[in-house]
């Protein structure tokens, strides 16, 4: 790769958006002064390498937060930090506190709001399928980790997102996963253990193939397949709100 992956551009070209910075947050904002606009959390992956920017400023991201206000959500970004799998429960935290900023934004809808989990922030999905807020009207997860990986050390069992859809009682938001076909073994594992549950659950699934895609293709492969997958995922997304 002639560029690091976070200077790398995003597959497709929306128009900029407005910009926020609140603090440790961003928002990107849809046109027009009016209230009522849904409202999405954009998780993005971690951990990221240690000498990369702040993932709020990466062209990857930059373009989720341009494409989704194009379609006229306000978009919440957090910066995050994962150095350990110990840094998750803040993590967590820190998505609960920028849900909460966002839905007390008087140009969203309090009631409609999504989160769209990238990567390693996949393990950070559990949370929102044990027990979903009224107010959560949809999920999407991209490439996402949803098994801790082997080597790691133990990771707190609320982290374990199979684990979750095993236990049962809340009713489950939808949730559109987009899965890549050129994915590490040990994440697809994951990823399909997790499809396997969903089913025996019931979670209303809707699974995003991207065969030729790589971990990153939203970044990494430039073609029209990319293309579809993104906008397929925005689609079902945005049909939940």
């Amino acid at each position: 790769m002639a560029n690091s992956f976070w200077e790398t551009q995003f597959v497709l070209d929306p128009p900029p958006a407005p910009v926020e910075r609140h603090g440790d947050v961003d928002l990107h904002l849809p046109a027009g002064d009016g209230g009522g606009h849904p409202a999405i959390v954009v998780v993005h992956g971690v951990p990221g390498p240690p000498d990369a920017p702040d993932a709020r400023d990466w062209p990857l991201y930059r373009g989720y937060g341009a494409l989704l206000a194009e379609n006229g959500a306000v978009v919440a970004i957090p910066r995050l930090t994962v150095v350990s799998p110990d840094d998750l429960t803040t993590v967590a935290a820190r998505i609960t506190d920028t849900a909460d900023l966002v839905r007390a934004d008087p140009r969203v809808d309090s009631e409609r709001v999504a989160l769209w989990f990238f990567s390693g922030a996949g393990l950070l999905i559990g949370d929102w399928l044990r027990d979903p807020p009224r107010w959560l009207r949809g999920l999407a997860a991209t490439y996402p980790l949803l098994a801790p990986l082997p080597e790691w050390p133990p990771v707190d069992s609320r982290f374990h997102p199979i684990d979750v859809l095993a236990t049962g009682g809340a009713t489950l938001p939808p949730l559109v996963l987009s899965r890549v076909g050129r994915e590490r073994p040990e994440v697809d594992a994951g990823v399909t253990a997790f499809t396997a549950a969903a089913s025996r659950r019931g979670l209303p699934l809707h699974v995003v193939d991207v065969p030729n895609g790589r971990h990153g293709f939203d970044a990494l492969d430039h073609s029209e397949e990319s293309r579809a997958a993104v906008r397929a995922a925005l689609f079902h997304l945005l049909t939940a709100l």
